[in-house]
């Protein structure tokens, strides 16, 4: 018997999904890599919370979104990076605009502070990407880390032993979701090394009353030589 070949439709339910002018604009609004709340996307598309659930089970059931669970809030964000690259093609052939994203968060807490027990805000983001390109991360699934060969060796390295992190009774390495950016840092048992790490070493220093932490002199040369993370 010959396979239906289905592609044709696939594609046409995934136009009609990405055709509504409510649910293009909330894909649109994704497109910086940055997850949102309903509550945010349903402002961006100009409609209630509970038409903007409806809307996003649909891309959900089409694959272009995903949820993720972060604390007390349910954040979206672009399944892939194929549903991205389609996007962004559609959006240049239509000649659409977008909007920068604009955190709201004071500064200094935007730029490092402890997130429980490791590092979160823009400084940890530029960590997790550049360790993610050094290869010393990788991922399991979308929010499931590993540590590879590579970054054993290299944390060892700076003192940082991976074997008894895996002992650990807990998550060993995930990508946590930054809520002043909206994109991943690395949480787990080796986000709390990395932050012991920069703590102990004094490139980084936490303030006495806030979850703020402070770049120092020698962590801004430390993060450079080691990251190639210009701050």
């Amino acid at each position: 018997m010959d396979v239906v070949d289905r592609s044709d439709v696939n594609v046409s339910a995934i136009a009609v999904a990405i055709a509504e002018p409510a649910r293009t604009r909330m894909l649109l609004c994704l497109l910086d890599g940055r997850a949102r709340t309903s509550t945010e996307l349903a402002a961006v598309a100009d409609v209630g919370p509970s038409t903007a659930s409806v809307h996003l089970a649909r891309l959900r059931q089409q694959q272009l979104v995903t949820a993720v669970a972060q604390g007390k809030h349910r954040y979206y964000r672009l399944q892939s990076a194929d549903v991205a690259a389609a996007l962004e093609a559609l959006a240049v052939v239509a000649g659409a605009t977008r909007k920068p994203f604009v955190p709201t968060t004071p500064p200094r807490l935007r730029f490092a502070r402890s997130c429980y027990d490791h590092m979160a805000g823009s400084l940890a983001i530029a960590l997790h990407d550049r360790l993610m390109k050094m290869n010393w991360l990788s991922r399991i699934d979308a929010q499931t880390y590993t540590v590879t060969r590579n970054g054993t060796l290299e944390l060892h390295r700076l003192g940082v032993e991976v074997g008894s992190l895996r002992t650990q009774r807990r998550r060993f390495a995930f990508g946590c979701l930054d809520w002043s950016e909206r994109r991943p840092h690395v949480g787990g048992a080796v986000g709390a090394a990395l932050l012991q790490l920069a703590l102990s070493r004094r490139w980084l220093v936490a303030d006495l009353d806030s979850r703020a932490l402070a770049l120092t002199k020698k962590g801004h040369r430390e993060f450079s030589a080691r990251f190639g993370i210009s701050t």
